[in-house]
């Protein structure tokens, strides 16, 4: 129905956006060894089922992507798929998100991971008419000397496609108290913040992830209906939400479309914007995020302009970038 539409998509994780059949073919050429060799079984293992209980059942179904995301390659392919899929959706500029410290268990430096993923964007641009740039993720569970790692290693890609660091990962209360070096240092040398926060249940992550982060923009966030500090800081700097409609209704975030806030904080004057999260895991893409502020959030065509441009403006792009994509709506 809206495959036609111009699309952004600002939090897209590539692990969680692999083709099934490229894991398949993956794993036989870099003889990497799969519970099965069935495409049926991969796709069951890859994709979350709709109810699922909670967050950390969602995910489990990375594993095995990263198991196959483990060389220069693997990396790049992966990566220019991605933006091959978005742009035959009509996405215009994608920021893909991804841990690089989780595709170092083949021996492959930071470095070498960050560029591989640089070649598969720089590729897919050249084929398509999409631009992308680079999101790193530093995974909590790591703790906060791995982010910094992160941090120095991949500064120098600053200004040539990474344009921001973010946080993600199971969340916990309070989780933000342990990051606040990394991501200070982080801000100092240039890099933009998004922080996935308030996702699975605690809007106060939100709250301390804008006041002692600095985040510009939230992943998800779903969560500062339960913090009024919370909400208030959100409207009044007019940070960004990333919402991710499917996924949040998958990892209970919300219990249904129905009950999803994000046409509430919209009219609420609140920046909103639609995204993917997970294409391969959630089985979605952008036009059926799309189709979903249409029909379940009841958005209409001057909604989707006025969001579309919102989004142009949250991007981590440069200018040039961002008087490019107005042209489309």
């Amino acid at each position: 129905m809206k495959n036609c539409l111009p699309k952004i998509d600002l939090h897209c994780h590539l692990d969680g956006s692999v083709r099934p059949e490229t894991i398949l073919d993956l794993a036989k050429k870099e003889d990497v060894k799969l519970f099965s060799y069935d495409i049926d079984d991969i796709k069951k293992a890859l994709i979350a089922p709709f109810d699922c209980e909670s967050l950390n059942e969602y995910l489990e179904r990375f594993k095995i992507p990263n198991d196959i995301m483990q060389s220069k390659e693997s990396l790049k392919r992966i990566t220019f798929e991605l933006l091959e899929d978005a742009a035959k959706e009509n996405v215009k500029y994608i920021e893909i998100r991804f841990a690089p410290l989780l595709h170092t268990l083949k021996g492959l430096s930071v470095d070498e991971i960050i560029q591989s993923v640089i070649d598969g964007i720089k590729l897919g641009e050249e084929k398509y008419e999409i631009k992308g740039n680079l999101i790193l993720s530093c995974m909590r569970n790591m703790g906060e000397d791995a982010a910094i790692k992160v941090i120095e290693e991949g500064k120098k890609f600053l200004g040539n496609y990474v344009v921001a660091i973010d946080l993600c990962g199971p969340e916990e209360k309070g989780f933000v108290h342990d990051f606040v070096k990394a991501i200070g240092l982080a801000r100092e040398y240039g890099y933009r913040v998004t922080i996935h926060a308030g996702e699975t249940g605690f809007g106060i992550n939100v709250l301390d992830a804008v006041k002692l982060l600095g985040a510009e923009r939230i992943g998800h966030g779903i969560f500062i209906t339960n913090c009024d500090e919370a909400y208030k800081i959100v409207k009044e700097k007019g940070i960004t939400l990333e919402t991710c409609p499917t996924s949040n209704v998958q990892t209970k975030a919300v219990k249904s479309f129905d009950s999803h806030p994000f046409y509430d904080f919209y009219k609420d004057g609140i920046n909103v914007t639609i995204n993917t999260d997970n294409r391969t895991v959630s089985n979605i893409d952008m036009t059926n995020e799309c189709n979903i502020a249409f029909e379940k959030f009841k958005i209409n065509n001057d909604d989707y302009k006025n969001i579309y441009l919102k989004t142009v403006e949250a991007t981590f792009a440069d200018e040039d970038t961002k008087e490019w994509l107005k042209q489309f709506i």
